[in-house]
């Protein structure tokens, strides 16, 4: 497997780790049947692919990823769809967690 599919699956696996965080938002503490549902589900899928990455990707690389892509992409969704802050300092925050990624990718390559 070439080292760009690992990549790809993890970054899909950081996706559905943002879907699962909105609809553990959605189900009102798992009391709402459908998103509960869909949160259990992505979750499993987020799980499954991280697990298949890590195969190929360092442990604490693709772990940071991860959950680097849960937290920023929670994050924007919180503010786009739930009308959460987006004040500077947050945004700074998210900002930095982005380049730490974008390191972290960049030094697994070396």
């Amino acid at each position: 497997m070439s080292l760009t599919m690992p990549w790809l699956i993890l970054i899909v696996a950081g996706l559905l780790e943002v879907v699962w965080a909105y609809f553990m938002k959605q189900s009102a503490g798992f009391t709402r049947p459908w998103p509960s549902a869909v949160t259990l589900v992505a979750m499993a899928g987020s799980f499954a692919l991280l697990s298949y990455a890590m195969r190929s990707l360092p442990l604490g690389t693709a772990y940071t990823v991860w959950t680097g892509i849960g937290a920023v992409g929670a994050f924007v969704l919180g503010i786009v769809a739930l009308g959460e802050s987006a004040n500077p300092l947050r945004l700074l925050a998210a900002a930095m967690i982005v380049a730490g990624l974008v390191l972290l990718k960049f030094s697994t390559e070396s």
